[in-house]
């Protein structure tokens, strides 16, 4: 039930994803307070997650919780990006057997907070912060059947998703990335198959990107995920400039163009087709503007912009839940080390937002040379005439996700940044220099990009070239190899979060 009346406390949270890391914060005496919009349990998309997460997962005692709640586990992906090549195959178990990956699990990670004392309010929406000078110091909220009421604080932590509230309506820094603007449609099925019954890579998910009878359909792609409802998650995500054209063909003559839509592209994956045999749609067909974004900064003074309500790459890969861990994470770190004193405020915010801008950039080179893979099904783009599938591609994937394993080498960080790299840019021989400036980004002591090279790596995309050449200005240390920012370590001793200087 909300407070009648104002009140203050050391943090606020607005929305889901930081609390799985302010549980350390809560139990070392720092006053959390989360507001949440919706009311849990919700429907939420979002129906699978990198292994990676399992890390963040394990940090505050959360995996087993999940472990053992009975969601589908998944082995690994399958991904066909080529009708004329076998699919590649992301193994999570190959290196760790333990290295399974669930759906999305919002509800049980809310009571874990709640748990673990941070105070949990939800049914409350934020509508305004109000500001001390640049500094956040309180934020106005209300329910259906109350008046409004203000909530004073030290920090603020937006994750409010793609409302996100600090960047858009405050601080007016969200820039779009218009080369990743797509509409997903999708419904839920039973009935359908599983992949490769029967082996280690029996239910993994399966993407396709869309073919024509000619492959000239190039516009995007589809997915295929069980779920532990005994639904199958199915989907189509549609570049924008196609969706317009599309959906006024499957309008003609029908009442559900939308259905209509959905189906046309469906048929254009056939391996999914496959899989869903003589499966039935159970559920209508929901719809999103799946419009990549990012900001200028994510934090400053008294807060931290976290997960969505910063950036959205694309729903490829399921990047968007490891990118909001691991930004709650860094904001419980970097308002921690400010609290206690780590380091000076100027550090901690300087901290943060060039360790969101290197995560973001990592997975947004990825995803570009992929989607550069489904846009031209003709070309030998990531895969060589000497190979008929996609499994180099999806080993090098892994240390996309580096942000937190440490098993990972400086040797297979530089091949992974390389080979897409170069895809990014391009496959031309004249090329060849900008493709190494790509590659030296991201080792240590790296080289600044000029303008003319970022231009090369981008193209015509603003927001993609903003991102990477300030990615590449900060970049003096390569924080999967050192774990070291800015002159700073991170301390991820329970109990003492923060950080320490070099």
């Amino acid at each position: 039930r909300p407070p009648q009346q104002s009140w203050s406390l050391e943090e606020v949270l607005l929305g889901l994803m930081p609390p799985l890391h302010w549980q350390e914060a809560s139990s070392k005496g720092f006053d959390v307070t989360l507001i949440e919009c919706h009311v849990f349990p919700r429907y939420h998309v979002g129906e699978s997650i990198l292994p990676s997460c399992r890390h963040f997962l394990a940090f505050i005692g959360a995996e087993e919780l999940i472990k053992n709640h009975g969601f589908v586990i998944k082995p690994g992906g399958a991904v066909k990006l080529r009708q004329d090549k076998q699919e590649g195959y992301a193994n999570f178990i190959e290196i760790d057997p333990e290295n399974i990956t669930w759906n999305v699990f919002d509800d049980l990670l809310l009571r874990h907070a709640s748990a673990s004392g941070v105070k949990v309010f939800e049914g409350l929406r934020v509508t305004d912060i109000r500001f001390s000078g640049e500094r956040p110091v309180s934020a106005i909220y209300e329910t259906q059947d109350s008046e409004p009421r203000e909530i004073n604080f030290e920090y603020l932590v937006d994750a409010s998703g793609r409302t996100g509230i600090m960047s858009t309506k405050y601080l007016k820094n969200r820039h779009f990335t218009k080369s990743l603007m797509s509409m997903a449609l999708w419904g839920y099925w039973r009935g359908g198959d599983k992949y490769a019954p029967g082996t280690k890579r029996e239910n993994a998910p399966w993407i396709e990107a869309f073919t024509g009878k000619d492959r000239t359909d190039e516009t995007g792609w589809a997915w295929y995920i069980p779920l532990h409802d005994g639904t199958t998650s199915v989907g189509v995500v549609i570049s924008k400039d196609s969706y317009a054209e599309k959906k006024a063909l499957a309008r003609d003559g029908v009442d559900d163009s939308i259905t209509k839509l959905y189906i046309d592209q469906l048929a254009r994956a056939p391996g999914l087709i496959k899989l869903l045999g003589q499966a039935k749609l159970t559920s209508e067909i929901k719809s999103a503007a799946d419009y990549s974004y990012s900001a200028s900064h994510y934090a400053g003074p008294g807060y931290r912009i976290v997960g969505d309500a910063g950036a959205f790459i694309d729903p490829l890969f399921s990047t968007g839940v490891h990118l909001a861990f691991n930004g709650g994470l860094f904001a419980a770190i970097t308002i921690a080390a400010s609290i206690r004193e780590d380091c000076t405020e100027a550090k901690a915010i300087e901290f943060h937002n060039t360790k969101i801008e290197i995560s973001y950039t990592r997975f947004l080179i990825t995803i570009l040379g992929v989607y550069k893979q489904i846009r031209a099904q003709k070309e030998d783009i990531l895969a060589g005439t000497d190979e008929d599938n996609f499994d180099k591609v999806f080993r090098l994937l892994r240390p996309s996700a580096a942000d937190i394993d440490s098993r990972l080498t400086p040797e297979e960080l530089e091949e992974t940044f390389d080979f897409f790299g170069r895809i990014v840019l391009s496959t031309q021989p004249q090329m060849q220099k900008e493709a190494e400036y790509m590659h030296n980004i991201t080792v240590p002591h790296g080289p600044i990009l000029l303008p003319s090279i970022v231009s090369s790596i981008v193209g015509d995309d603003e927001g993609t070239k903003r991102v990477v050449h300030e990615t590449a200005r900060k970049m003096t240390h390569h924080p999967c190899i050192q774990n070291k920012i800015h002159g700073y370590y991170v301390n991820l001793m329970r109990g003492e979060l923060g950080m320490r200087k070099a």
